[in-house]
């Protein structure tokens, strides 16, 4: 660098080279420096929840008479815009970095006090911006805060739109009978309302699960400082704090009861993993169900065919793929490798803290994005307006042998076999065989092997 390309920055450490067109500070310099590892840096919608609990603790302070007004204003002003999406560009640092995630708490310390700083007004990064806090408090909680917000304010209502488009799909083909499958071979038949509303209520089910989980996310480690003692933080800090965020995002966030807990374990982190792991099985079923039901046109099942979205072939004209469920699986394979590297990540702490929290926040925070996106993609793509093959489905189901499971109770298992192995030795229908081998008259046979009558619980 020239010498009008950086200018020169101090920490404990000494004296450091900063570009200077750039807003950090030594602290976040030396991670550049010593985290050149993978290029990706800290989500934004995490670091945008950074933001908004630095404006929340700088007000905080200032009501609690630590903080001169002029100063939390002037925090808390670049804080917002931070949390509005402003400056981004100046949190470069890797997200494999120190454990804690320390760097990138001084990073957004040192952008703050940057941005806030006039001649008049010296904002200083740990005397000022981190007054009161750790970075040991403030990650756990930014982790929280962003992973709730991400949750509560797009994945759930992705779920529930993907919820909605299953039970209408289900009610427009509740009447459409097909051939159920057990081990992908032929079995009783089901309706496609049945099955699509089998997947929505899948879905509700996991709904359900981050409902339960997002209670104890909203629980907050701000104020346990360093390990949990809350040294240096007013005793009035976290709930006043957390008061002006759950305003400000209209969530409402709570102090932890256990500021140990909440600092030194990740299992509330952990536990909305196992939530995206769960749903990402859930979509991967309903992915390849779609995928199975729509192969062919001619040499597979055929029995929907999914919307036509993009050529799917370089080489063979004409050919179209299932591409939003094949995304999807994609998506769902990534978020089960997400949650386990979550889970030995939670695993990763020693004492009064956990040192893998970068990793965490990152994996956690993609995932949720993913299964958003993902999950709308499956509605809007996928499901709304699949068309059903219907000749295809009855030229096959009303010859299903498997329906002569339907006589048992008349004729017995042994009997029921031996027709459903000529019907398939002869290639006929299951009720041409039947009338040859039982004494059971036509009319009877259409009763009992009818197959939307087998689909009733009450046949």
């Amino acid at each position: 660098m020239s010498e009008k390309e950086y200018r020169k920055e101090n920490d404990s450490m000494g004296e450091i080279k900063v570009p200077a067109d750039r807003r950090w500070g030594a602290q976040t310099q030396r991670a550049i420096e010593n985290f050149n590892i993978s290029g990706i840096t800290m989500p934004p919608e995490f670091l945008q929840a950074l933001g908004l609990l630095k404006w929340a603790v700088s007000s905080a302070n200032s009501d609690l008479g630590l903080l001169a007004k002029d100063k939390s204003e002037a925090i808390g002003n670049n804080a917002l815009k931070i949390a509005e999406g402003h400056h981004l560009e100046e949190f470069p640092v890797d997200v494999f970095q120190t454990g804690s995630a320390t760097s990138t708490n001084m990073n957004i310390n040192e952008v703050i006090a940057n941005l806030a700083s006039t001649k008049s007004l010296n904002i200083h990064p740990n005397d000022d911006v981190n007054m009161g806090q750790s970075s040991n408090d403030v990650i756990p909680s930014t982790i929280h805060i962003a992973a709730t917000i991400a949750v509560r304010k797009n994945l759930l209502d992705a779920l529930t739109h993907l919820q909605e488009t299953l039970e209408k799909k289900a009610t427009s083909l509740s009447d459409i009978v097909k051939t159920g499958r057990t081990h992908l071979m032929d079995a009783m038949p089901v309706t496609f309302g049945q099955e699509l509303r089998a997947w929505a209520n899948q879905i509700k089910a996991v709904k359900r699960q981050f409902d339960e989980t997002l209670p104890k996310m909203e629980q907050l480690a701000i104020g346990g400082t360093a390990v949990g003692t809350g040294v240096n933080a007013h005793p009035d800090l976290a709930q006043s704090a957390i008061a002006l965020l759950s305003q400000k995002t209209g969530i409402e966030f709570k102090p932890a009861p256990d500021l140990f807990m909440a600092i030194s374990f990740q299992d509330v982190a952990l536990e909305l993993s196992s939530n995206t792991r769960s749903l990402a099985v859930a979509l991967t079923k309903i992915s390849n169900d779609l995928r199975w039901m729509n192969s062919g046109p001619l040499a597979g099942l055929a029995e929907i065919s999914l919307p036509m979205l993009q050529p799917g072939s370089s080489i063979m004209p004409g050919k179209i793929n299932p591409v939003i469920p094949e995304s999807v699986a994609m998506v769902s394979a990534q978020v089960i490798g997400n949650d386990a590297t979550i889970s030995l990540a939670a695993q990763s702490g020693n004492f009064q803290l956990n040192t893998m929290l970068p990793l965490i926040a990152y994996n956690l925070l993609q995932s949720i994005s993913l299964l958003s996106n993902a999950s709308r993609a499956l509605a809007d793509k996928a499901i709304k307006d699949f068309s059903v093959n219907q000749e295809k489905i009855d030229s096959v189901v009303n010859r299903n042998p498997v329906l002569a499971t339907a006589l048992n109770s008349v004729i017995g298992y042994e009997l029921g076999t031996q027709i459903v192995k000529k019907a398939y030795a002869d290639k006929r229908a299951i009720i041409e065989v039947a009338l040859e081998m039982t004494e059971l008259d036509e009319g009877k046979l259409k009763e009992l092997l009818d197959p939307f009558h087998l689909t009733s619980n009450n046949s």
